[in-house]
C-alpha cells in the first residue's frame, strides 16, 4: 500500500497538472505567431490538469482551429480528429483518449480572451477541446468551464482564419496550433 502512495504521489509531483499556462504557436493563412495562455488551475483544476496533459504529450500539435466565428471564439483543440492534413469532415466531432469530464463551472466571466472547453449538450462531456473568445460571451457564464486567459498574442487569435461554412466551420485550409508548449 505505500509502495502505490508513493507512486501516486511522484505521479502527482511531476504531472504537468502544475503548469501554469502554455504557448501555442499559430501558423496559416490567417494567425501566424505565438498566443500565451495562462492557466487557471484554481478556477478548474481537473480540466486545467487534462489541457496540460495532452499539450505535454504533444497531443494537441499540429491540430486545426476548425470552428472560428467572428465576433465570438475560436475553438480547437479535437485530437482525433482535427489533425492538420486530415480529413476535415469529421473535425470537432473527437476527443482524447482521456475521460470525460466533469463540468467545473465558475463565476470567472467569458470576457475577450478568456478560454473555454468545449463541450455537448452534457455539462460533464469536456474532454480536450477549447476555444478562444474574441469578444465577451457572458451567455456563456455558468454553462462552460473556464480554463484560462490569453495574456499575450490576441492579435494573432484575432487574425485566425475564420469559418464561412454551417456554424462556424472553416473552409480550405484551416489555421493550426503548430506546436503547443507547456509553461510552468
Amino acid at each position: 500500500m505505500l509502495k502505490g502512495a508513493a507512486i501516486g504521489l511522484f505521479a502527482l509531483l511531476a504531472s504537468p497538472a502544475l503548469a501554469t499556462g502554455l504557448l501555442i504557436e499559430v501558423s496559416g493563412e490567417g494567425g501566424n505567431g505565438v498566443i500565451t495562455i495562462d492557466l487557471l488551475e484554481d478556477v478548474a483544476p481537473n480540466h486545467v490538469a487534462q489541457i496540460a496533459a495532452l499539450a505535454a504529450e504533444g497531443a494537441y500539435d499540429g491540430v486545426v482551429f476548425h470552428r472560428v466565428i467572428d465576433g465570438f471564439m475560436a475553438q480547437t483543440g479535437d485530437v482525433q480528429h482535427g489533425v492538420f492534413g486530415g480529413d476535415m469532415g469529421m473535425a470537432g466531432t473527437g476527443k482524447s483518449d482521456r475521460p470525460n469530464l466533469k463540468a467545473e463551472f465558475s463565476d470567472v466571466p467569458f470576457d475577450r480572451g478568456v478560454v473555454g472547453m468545449a463541450r455537448s449538450s452534457n455539462p460533464d462531456s469536456a474532454n480536450a477541446q477549447f476555444f478562444i473568445m474574441f469578444a465577451p460571451g457572458h451567455f456563456l457564464n455558468g454553462q462552460y468551464t473556464v480554463v484560462g486567459r490569453v495574456s499575450d498574442g490576441m492579435d494573432v487569435v484575432d487574425a485566425i482564419k475564420l469559418g464561412k461554412g454551417q456554424n462556424g466551420s472553416v473552409i480550405g485550409v484551416p489555421d493550426q496550433m503548430k506546436k503547443v508548449t507547456v509553461t510552468d
